[in-house]
């Protein structure tokens, strides 16, 4: 699905990293992924002509773009050199494809795909890679029917594949589970702004990951569609409302935008990054806060993030607010003085791969002392040495593994071209910490 195989380490079977000693650099990162997913399903909601300036093209942007093409409502048209994907009316009714639609291991993607589908005539099966079968849908497979649609898992496991019969998201009111994925709340939002009555979306317990749900809402506001709340128990859309089409701007991806601070923080660096600021609704823009506690500086402003590494201490924190910088918070932990107690991430046990598992027996690997809990871990800073990182078809495990490279040296990975889910481009810019310097192969 990537359209940057031209860098070869997307195929190779592993890169050796080569350490540096430190830098100073300005870095531009590709579009958010959260955001480019979430605009990319409003424009093919809005029934208007949309253009999205700086969004990511990635494996996950690319899988949503061609699901959304096969409902023949829309053209899809993505740009990768000029990070841009065009989402054009074909005027045609959104209909069901006759076959599957497959979104490999794109979870956002795939979320906001079976409420969509409530939209289409017909019925629609969703499915993607053996792990993306393993993930779980039944918070919002039980949410659906009070909205109209009939949504349920094919082999009725609550995983995909999912079956989705339409058109028949009226809207209404609905109860939903938010102690799994946050995602499941974003995908009824979004999807009620093509609903023929008033959305009202209850959270029964308590919404993990609470940024990406005020990361939707603000995507809704700058397409012209307002959500009344109840802080983070109840949402309503009401009918009626006009998502407008034209341009809209994709700001830098503050998951990506992790990697690069760490290196600053465990080479003792500085980093700006452009285009990103205070003002951003990114949860993840949180670990610029915890690395600060760890012993960096930091300087937040309207429209750039700049860090300097410093001492590293270990902290104890709650990470639940931004779960997928973990990884990346883990690595840095690893070379901090002390122990650092990363709590409330039990959701990374069902990402792409259990996340925890897995920072455990790679960290493990390098010689760290890791603790893993249900739902938490606890890192033993010291001197981690060279290992063979397996990255388990996970792009985060990759590319915070990568980082770890840059101060010790032997450090390889394996299946790198797994980085192409959401940052096709990493390797190339972790490159540019180089002074321009090619990585080895």
């Amino acid at each position: 699905m990537s359209s940057f195989e031209i860098d070869p380490r997307l195929k190779a079977e592993s890169v050796t990293i080569r350490p540096l000693q430190t830098f100073d650099k300005r870095v531009k990162l590709l579009g958010s992924k959260s955001y480019s997913n979430r605009y990319l399903a409003l424009a093919a909601l809005s029934g208007e002509p949309t253009t999205l300036e700086g969004a990511l093209v990635c494996d996950d942007t690319q899988y949503l773009g061609e699901a959304l093409r096969q409902f023949g409502h829309v053209e899809v048209e993505i740009d990768p050199a000029a990070e841009r994907i065009t989402v054009t009316p074909t005027g045609r009714t959104m209909r069901a494809p006759e076959e599957e639609v497959y979104v490999g291991a794109a979870g956002t993607p795939i979320r906001l795909l079976i409420a969509m589908a409530g939209h289409a005539d017909g019925t629609t099966v969703l499915t993607g890679t053996k792990r993306m079968q393993e993930r779980p849908m039944g918070s919002l497979l039980e949410a659906l029917p009070a909205l109209g649609v009939t949504a349920e898992a094919v082999r009725g496991n609550g995983s995909p594949p999912i079956k989705v019969t339409g058109p028949s998201f009226r809207g209404g009111s609905t109860r939903i589970s938010g102690a799994v994925s946050s995602q499941f709340t974003s995908s009824l939002l979004i999807n009620a702004t093509r609903a023929e009555e008033d959305t009202e979306v209850h959270v029964i317990d308590d919404l993990v990951s609470k940024p990406y749900v005020e990361m939707t809402i603000a995507a809704l506001a700058e397409m012209g569609v307002v959500v009344e709340r109840e802080g983070y128990t109840r949402f309503t859309v009401a009918a009626g409302q006009k998502l407008r089409g034209g341009t809209v701007t994709v700001e830098p991806d503050a998951s990506g935008m992790s990697y690069f601070l760490a290196a600053a923080a465990v080479l003792g660096g500085t980093v700006t990054i452009p285009g990103i600021g205070k003002g951003s609704k990114q949860g993840d823009v949180g670990l610029v806060a915890a690395l600060t506690r760890m012993g960096c500086t930091a300087e937040v402003g309207d429209d750039s993030i700049t860090l300097t590494g410093g001492e590293l201490r270990g902290i104890d924190i709650d990470m639940e607010a931004m779960p997928d910088v973990v990884p990346t918070l883990a690595v840095v932990a690893a070379f901090a003085q002390g122990t650092t107690h990363i709590s409330n991430i039990a959701s990374l046990r069902i990402k792409e791969c259990d996340r925890i598992a897995a920072v455990t027996a790679e960290l493990r690997k390098m010689g760290i002392t890791v603790e893993e809990h249900a739902d938490a871990m606890t890192i033993t800073g010291g001197t981690p040495h060279g290992a063979v990182i397996d990255t388990y078809d996970d792009h985060r495990i990759a590319m915070c593994f990568a980082i770890a490279g840059l101060r010790t040296p032997d450090v390889v990975i394996t299946d790198p071209g797994c980085v192409a889910k959401s940052f096709p481009t990493f390797w190339r810019v972790l490159d540019s910490l180089h002074d321009g310097t090619a990585s080895t192969l």
